[in-house]
């Protein structure tokens, strides 16, 4: 949304180790984009035949890779047969033309751009140099990534650089370490967080809500094994459709198993365990479920993106006349939660239908589902965009984003139909009728997960959580040695009205103690001595 970035693959160091960009280089790439943007270069668009394209780009392997790799996606620079590129004619040609055929520099862009260098460019700064896999794959080489934002007045651009320093010092991981909340050991792996006693009464609160909340709200709670026959994920599709993100199998007992990437398929093998009357639906299954899934490690990122997660998981299984009414009552249940957490400006994504050959499910069928999303937003009052052909092969979706204290957008929550999962795991109840009839199936993650979800509200708060979720909600300090019994006395009373307190014993200066609370974000410090 508000930068941009390019991958290099630099020649190895004189010494053979790989080279990487240096602040001082970033500084001389400035100096050069100022003297571009002054001359006004063009943009150029153009499209070539594939076969034009791989002798222009030849040389440049990885750009012949995305040539290779075309795509029907009409928002891909290619498409079968075309690449679209972009160029910028230079007011001079190069000695030594890098591309065949062009005197500047030409690259691989769907666009579109501006008009020229000169136009909306001015207001830049480049931010940082990363590492970055090929395409993301720790098995490809190792890139140098530079970001770098653009905006159109230096006003736009140093309320962004404003808006950069209050993320950086809201950032989780950093948040993470210095309240002592969660940590990520090298010897655990990639994408694997440890929750330390503080995190973790943060994180039992926040489960204990919901709990709370989706019992009120008529769910009924399951529970299911962390890994299973591979056998069910081939009947749910999983293995099908999302084996790259799963665990590899573990062989046992003459059979494969594996670690859960979803709850899903076990809430379906409880739905299934017996005959079913329409009596029953709306069924409302609901599991903190642990899950696995494979992420590469070019893409982790803290609690935001991990390898195993709990969600807040939901299955609801209803009948097609109770299905307009459900996800209306979903969607309101949705907000309910996310308001008592402190949000309070929410829109959404309503992803419809794609390309009808590459779906399940009738032409009805997804044309009433997804009427009965959007009349669930307008229900609301909420903004929503529609995201055309966004929709899963599955079925269609609802994506709740909420704003953050700085403004921020982070999509939580999703309500989603699924016309696959019954209709493969063979579910059914018994109608009014007397005639066995499959089930509507709809998918809801209210957190998304808990850990991700922890990541936005300690980023949220700047990690000074509101009193009910605050790990240490009172702290005592006694003036000195001869008022600590006191301070214990009054501690237990705290205590016994269900606050967390604790005492922080005079072996330190009283200003030394209240600054390390005021530090730790601590709601309340009372301070006990003489009258």
């Amino acid at each position: 949304e508000d930068g941009f970035y390019y991958d290099f693959e630099l020649p190895p160091g004189d010494d053979g180790t790989p080279a990487t960009f240096v602040p001082e280089d970033l500084e001389r790439i400035e100096a050069r984009m100022r003297e571009l943007i002054a001359e006004a270069q063009p943009f150029v668009r153009d499209e070539l035949a594939d076969d034009e394209a791989r002798k222009v780009f030849a040389g440049h392997r990885f750009k012949l890779e995305i040539i290779d790799g075309e795509t029907d996606d009409p928002m891909s620079v290619t498409e079968p047969g075309r690449v679209r590129t972009y160029e910028n004619p230079p007011s001079s040609p190069w000695a030594q033309p890098a591309f065949e055929g062009y005197p500047g520099f030409v690259d691989l862009c769907r666009g579109p751009h501006v008009p020229s260098t000169k136009d909306f460019l001015g207001h830049f700064k480049l931010m940082r140099v990363a590492g970055a896999y090929w395409r993301g794959d720790e098995h490809n080489p190792m890139l140098q990534r530079i970001y770098g934002t653009a905006w159109a007045s230096k006003k736009d651009l140093d309320a962004h650089l404003e808006r950069l320093e209050e993320a950086a010092k809201r950032d989780h991981r950093r948040l993470a370490t210095e309240l002592d909340l969660l940590s990520f050991p090298e010897e655990m792996g990639g994408g694997l967080a440890v929750w330390h006693p503080r995190g973790a009464i943060v994180r039992k609160i926040m489960e204990d809500y919901s709990r709370e909340r989706h019992e009120r709200g008529g769910y009924e709670f399951v529970y299911t094994p962390n890994i299973a026959n591979g056998k069910l994920f081939e009947a749910s599709g999983h293995l099908g459709f999302y084996a790259d993100g799963m665990y590899p199998p573990m062989e046992m007992d003459n059979g494969v198993y594996y670690p859960k990437p979803m709850n899903c398929p076990g809430h379906n093998l409880i739905f299934a365990a017996r005959q079913r009357s329409y009596r029953e639906l709306p069924l409302r299954l609901f599991e903190l479920g642990t899950v696995y899934r494979y992420e590469r490690s070019g893409t982790l990122h803290g609690l935001m993106r991990i390898r195993g997660f709990t969600q807040d998981d939901s299955h609801i299984y209803c009948t097609p006349e109770q299905a307009h009414d459900e996800i209306r009552s979903l969607l309101g249940f949705v907000l309910s939660v996310l308001r008592a957490f402190g949000f309070t400006e929410f829109d959404a994504n309503l992803s419809t239908r794609p390309a009808k050959a590459e779906t399940v499910g009738t032409d009805e069928g997804w044309a009433t589902a997804t009427e009965n999303l959007r009349a669930a937003l307008e229900a609301e009052g909420l903004a929503y965009e529609v995201d055309e052909g966004g929709g899963a092969f599955y079925g269609p979706k609802i994506d709740v984003k909420v704003r953050d204290a700085i403004g921020r957008s982070w999509q939580l929550s999703t309500i989603q139909y699924d016309f696959n999962m019954a209709e493969r795991m063979g579910l059914t109840y018994v109608g009014a009728d007397g005639e066995r009839h499959r089930p509507i199936m709809l998918h809801r993650a209210l957190f998304g997960s808990i850990e991700r979800f922890f990541g936005v509200l300690l980023e949220h708060y700047a990690g000074a959580f509101p009193l009910w979720l605050a790990p240490e909600q009172v702290r005592v300090l006694p003036v000195r040695d001869d008022h600590e019994r006191y301070a214990r006395e009054v501690v237990g009373e705290l205590r016994l009205l269900g606050l967390r307190a604790d005492v922080a014993d005079a072996s330190d200066k009283l200003g030394n103690r209240i600054r390390k609370a005021k530090g730790e974000k601590l709601p309340y410090v009372l301070v006990v001595g003489d009258d």
